[in-house]
């Protein structure tokens, strides 16, 4: 699309109509294809001939690689500039929508995998999210694309999802990204492969319906202050400031059957949370939500002080202290599953999971207890002027630097420095930057014995938390919490925090046992917001992965800005993106061995989808060929029939540099379709078919039988999860019957829960499912028993 005030018009050199005749009769300079889809780089002095996007689109790659704006189609003789982007319109109150959209969708990674990896784009889970936002990722980066593009679908789904979105008022921009995220991520999770799944130490996730206890050590209660501790492995260290972080060894998983006496205070606690939750200020809770990778992961949407009885009860469960009470009971003492576990991942998890290591420690045993904690992104506290003092002060650096902690951020920073910030602060405000936010963030954190005597039946004593990133995310998004909700308004906080364009260095805050390579971040996107806590407006501004300008989105105008522009932003949430040269010199070494054209005696076959990493990613790690194999080396019967849209083949001189640089696997050269896959889907779907038509001829007879002499019942927790496995919506058979949720002890026998969810089957149908599933042993009662307890409900 050619406008009269495009910039880059003066860029373009003298070439008559003659000329483009005669190219247009050419072929694409890099794979020699023909027409009719050429376009010529009008950029003077540069003869380009390259192919469109119905081919290989070598035409956009010379415009990414050479920063050459402006091209014209050889056929119809349009010309189109790369610089031009599309803006989103705004339908009610939508502009944290929009901002939200365009940070996102300027995010590499993430959008070249659904441009480039469609055939992976599937789901059979309403409302279908994954496929409107392919769509709309579609609409802004097109080469067709118009000027701006109405997010409708989008927008009904995700208000189908979360009620909060219905309307027209206001929301927050970056619930609108958590909520976005999670349901992207829950459409397009896939298992790991199992040799993943056993070697791996990181919980990667279930989704709402599986276990959400984040990845901690079961422990017992210290007897001799009520810390936590190991019960197989404890961690003894000095004092504060001797503590030794390298010792904090992230725990392997096991399952440890939790003693008498710390069962009895799990008890204790579990029917105490209801009360206690009376005195916590609802409207200062953090909110716990399961994260893609499973474990419990925090995303705050106040900022605030944390009240005394989350602190307290996080150092007896060595939970995070932000954890809500009610959140850490129900996490904690869920009852154990049967069902094997699967761990999940999806294209969100592999672009924005990280994980953060947190260590509590006793102050009266000196005793250690590690939690490993995922997160999608990280909320950060805004510090005030007191708070910029401690951060700053040398006799805080030492105790952080002695902790282990968050010190060194501080290293290069001299006092002569800071007092000058301080004294400017009192004339122009607190000068506040990202660094500061993360060192507040990351910084000790005391947690005071309770004096409530309460809290003396637990033996809760002082204790010191801990907190640094283990693993780094591909692309790092930060949110700054500048909004506080107390109980009768709102508040925002208007101070600008300074963020680096480039060169964010996270390695201050990493654990000393981290792996992670590469700590560097350029910013690719930020969010802003513009107004008070009450009413306001949300931009974007988003670095373009073309040319590396910088561009203002706002709604469905679009402008181009400067560096000082965005540096100036009242920045609420910003996307950072690994940076190494690394990668880039890797890509076009490998580039390099493409255009060999060396002949080849052997074609490879690579996942499309690790491709898109080695394109987009910093650190894309070994090579993932599993998303086209099953475990016995073939193509998966469902996938064969889509198999070409997830493979690329290789040359044999790419695929060995490719091999020998990052490893992985495992190598293809021939594609099948498995047929040891095969017979176990025929096998299945004849034992579902199975299942199904007993129970239901079963079920059909105890609905014809007038006075059953005895009704057994069922948890409908596990029966929607067996009939979810019959009807072919899970994969997996549930484990063993699980009746605790409906049972109650009274005398020795067990009895119904008043109002419990179950369901009544007959003798019949409960030894037919227990013959095959095992498990608890059989709830029954009389027909009169249970009409009795139906009518005292």
């Amino acid at each position: 699309m050619l406008i009269s005030d495009c910039p880059h018009l003066d860029s373009v050199g003298e070439i008559t109509k003659e000329e483009l005749i005669q190219k247009s009769h050419g072929k694409c300079q890099d794979c020699e294809v023909g027409g009719p889809n050429l376009w010529a780089c009008l950029e003077n002095g540069c003869s380009y001939v390259g192919c469109g996007e119905s081919h290989t689109d070598h035409s956009t790659v010379h415009s990414q690689d050479t920063k050459h704006n402006l091209t014209v189609n050889l056929t119809t003789l349009r010309v189109w500039c790369y610089a031009w982007l599309t803006g989103l319109k705004n339908i009610g109150n939508t502009c944290y929508m929009n901002a939200a959209l365009q940070a996102l969708s300027n995010c590499p990674p993430l959008t070249q995998y659904f441009l480039e990896c469609g055939a992976l784009v599937r789901t059979d889970k309403k409302p279908a999210l994954c496929k409107s936002y392919q769509k709309l990722v579609a609409d802004l980066w097109h080469k067709n694309r118009p000027s701006y593009v109405v997010p409708t679908t989008l927008f009904q789904g995700i208000k189908a999802i979360n009620p909060m979105f219905r309307g027209y008022s206001q929301q927050d921009s970056q619930e609108f990204l958590r909520c976005l995220m999670d349901q992207l991520h829950e459409e397009l999770k896939e298992p790991l492969p199992e040799p993943f799944d056993r070697s791996s130490t990181i919980s990667v996730d279930s989704g709402p319906e599986e276990d959400s206890r984040s990845q901690s050590d079961e422990f017992q209660s210290c007897e001799s202050c009520g810390s936590s501790d190991r019960a197989d492995n404890e961690l003894h260290g000095g004092g504060v400031g001797d503590m030794n972080e390298a010792e904090m060894l992230i725990p392997e998983q096991e399952e440890i059957q939790a003693n008498r006496e710390w069962q009895k205070e799990k008890n204790m606690i579990n029917d105490l949370y209801r009360d206690a939750d009376k005195d916590v200020d609802t409207t200062n809770e953090t909110t716990p939500i399961i994260s893609s990778q499973g474990a419990l992961k925090v995303q705050s949407r106040i900022s605030g002080e944390h009240n005394m009885l989350s602190y307290r009860i996080s150092l007896l469960l060595n939970l995070p202290s932000h954890v809500s009470l009610r959140s850490a009971a129900m996490a904690t003492f869920s009852p154990p599953k049967n069902k094997r576990q699967k761990k999940y991942r999806s294209v969100i998890s592999d672009v924005f999971d990280g994980t953060i290591v947190s260590s509590v420690q006793c102050l009266t045993c000196d005793r250690v207890s590690v939690t490993l904690e995922n997160f999608q992104d990280i909320s950060l506290p805004i510090p005030g002027k007191e708070d910029l003092a401690k951060l700053h002060s040398s006799s805080h650096q030492t105790a952080l630097v002695k902790a282990g902690s968050c010190g060194e951020a501080y290293a290069a920073q001299g006092w002569i420095a800071f007092v000058m910030e301080y004294i400017k602060s009192w004339f122009w405000g607190p000068v506040v930057t990202l660094q500061d936010c993360l060192a507040a963030f990351f910084a000790r954190d005391e947690l005071k014995g309770a004096t409530d005597s309460i809290f003396f039946l637990f033996r809760l004593r002082n204790g010191v938390k801990f907190c640094k990133m283990q693993s780094l995310p591909e692309i790092l998004c930060i949110h700054l919490k500048r909004f506080r909700h107390e109980l009768m308004f709102s508040t925002k906080i208007g101070t600008h925090v300074s963020f680096p364009l480039e060169g964010l260095d996270v390695q201050p805050f990493l654990a000393k046992d981290s792996s992670a390579q590469t700590t560097n971040y350029d910013l690719l996107s930020v969010i802003c917001h513009h107004g008070t806590a009450s009413s306001g407006h949300y931009i974007a501004y988003c670095r373009n992965d073309a040319n590396n300008l910088w561009y203002e989105f706002d709604d469905q105008s679009v402008t181009e800005v400067t560096e000082s522009c965005v540096q100036n932003a009242e920045a609420y949430v910003l996307f950072y993106k690994k940076s190494t040269e690394d990668a880039v010199k890797e890509r076009r070494r490998v580039a390099g061995l493409f255009n060999m054209m060396e002949p080849s005696l052997l074609q490879f076959y690579v996942s499309r989808q690790w491709l898109n990493k080695f394109k987009t990613f910093a650190e894309p790690g070994p090579i993932s060929n599993d998303d086209f194999l099953c475990s016995h080396g073939g193509v998966p019967p469902n996938k064969a029939s889509y198999i070409d849209d997830l493979v690329v083949m290789l040359p044999q001189n790419v695929w060995d540099h490719i091999y020998s640089r990052y490893g992985g696997g495992p190598a293809v050269n021939h594609l099948y379709v498995c047929h040891t896959c095969q017979i176990e889907i025929e096998k299945l779907e004849k034992r579902r078919k199975t299942e199904l038509d007993m129970f239901v001829r079963l079920n059909k007879a105890f609905q014809e039988e007038e006075s059953p002499v005895v009704i057994y019942c069922i948890s409908m927790h596990w029966f929607r999860e067996w009939e979810g496995f019959v009807k072919a919506k899970d994969n997996d058979p549930p484990g063993p019957i699980d009746n605790s949720k409906i049972t109650v002890n009274k005398n020795g026998h067990l009895t119904l829960k008043q109002g419990a969810d179950s369901g009544q089957i007959s003798e019949e149908t409960w030894n037919f499912l227990h013959s095959i599933y095992g498990g608890d042993s059989e709830t029954s009662q009389s027909e009169e028993k249970i009409e009795m307890e139906t009518r005292s409900l």
